[in-house]
């Protein structure tokens, strides 16, 4: 499909830059393919039923937004930032780094915490491999949990463009830039769609007897990128480390047997549910999914509003279809419903 056929007007002033306060006071669009219906947010345990199960991705956000300097190289030492999105053992992850052009595979880049200084908190690491789109493999000096340490003090919190870009990362974004549930560290990005739970929502649902289940996925900065091709077929994802445990499969498997319906919070949590088929998985996924796609392990989704002519809003058109997607979003502009990672939320019913 053409990537334009996902493009949308959006004015600037709908997306969020703050959340709602508190999480679940936000407002939550149901989307059927007969009606739109608004709601608030803690009201999703009356819009599901009894045997449903809600599946959380249970990733944790690290502080994975570095700054620092390259070294070694005699005259300059160019201001260098990068941006961790995938670990590939316990001393190397891959980086999206500015400006790629400053540096050549074998140099030496200093990161540190900007507000104190270079000798203090500092973290060195050697550039291994250059890829494309300002890809970097970066071998850190350091190696697992010392290596993290490292970067948890000298990292800010990875918020989106859309948000950094007009505004700086704060204390409160350490709190609001993380689910209640959050707990295996390794994400870049949060999964959103979980923003809006607090714990009383979360009991509220199992009063209900809607069951919670947590799968990981860690999400990568890839999430980010815009798709520069003018075809879905020459978009590439990057990709991210996800596991569905054996356990969690089995549970799943009884629970849609008894007609309970897998709702996934969060499109993170419905690509690692379709990538595993409800088996288990664990390993990396670069699964793309545009309308057409036929969806084997996910009935309802929670999810929030997402950027034109992004991976996310074509992965809900795919769900919802895409007419009833756009319907939906010109009547959540309409009625001045928050965009992106900390804006509103909505319930998807699938496409017939």
């Amino acid at each position: 499909m053409r990537v334009a056929d996902f493009d949308f007007d959006l004015p600037p002033e709908r997306i969020a830059l703050r959340p709602a306060s508190p999480r679940d006071s936000s407002k939550l669009l149901v989307v059927r393919q007969d009606v739109l219906e608004d709601h608030v947010f803690r009201e999703l345990p009356d819009l599901l039923r009894a045997g449903d199960v809600l599946v959380f991705n249970n990733t944790r956000v690290i502080p994975a937004a570095l700054s620092g300097h390259r070294m070694g190289r005699s005259g300059t030492t160019p201001k260098i930032e990068a941006l961790l999105h995938m670990r590939l053992d316990g001393s190397r992850w891959k980086a999206f780094v500015k400006p790629a052009r400053k540096l050549v595979t074998g140099d030496r880049v200093r990161f540190c915490d900007e507000k104190t200084s270079l000798r203090v908190n500092s973290l060195d690491a050697t550039v291994e491999e250059k890829g494309e789109a300002g890809e970097v493999t970066l071998a850190f000096d350091l190696h697992g949990p010392a290596l993290d340490e490292a970067i948890a003090a000298v990292g800010e919190m990875p918020l989106p463009p859309y948000i950094s870009g007009k505004r700086g990362t704060d204390q409160q974004d350490k709190a609001d830039y993380q689910t209640i549930y959050a707990e295996k560290q390794g994400a870049v990005a949060a999964p959103t769609a979980g923003l809006h739970f607090t714990p009383q929502v979360m009991e509220r649902l199992q009063a209900a007897g809607i069951s919670q289940e947590f799968v990981t996925l860690h999400v990568g900065a890839g999430t980010f990128l815009p798709v520069k091709a003018e075809d879905t077929r020459d978009h590439r994802m990057h990709a991210e480390w996800g596991e569905v445990t054996a356990a969690a499969c089995v549970r799943l498997k009884a629970a849609r047997a008894a007609d309970g319906r897998i709702v996934a919070v969060g499109t993170t949590s419905l690509r690692l549910l379709e990538s595993s088929g409800l088996e288990p998985f664990s390993g990396t996924t670069e699964i793309f999914i545009t309308p057409g796609y036929r969806f084997r392990a996910t009935d309802l989704l929670v999810t929030n509003f997402h950027l034109p002519k992004s991976t996310l809003f074509m992965l809900v058109s795919a769900f919802a279809g895409l007419e009833r997607m756009r319907q939906a979003y010109a009547h959540a502009i309409a009625n001045d419903y928050r965009f992106y990672s900390y804006g509103d939320s909505s319930l998807l019913f699938p496409a017939p």
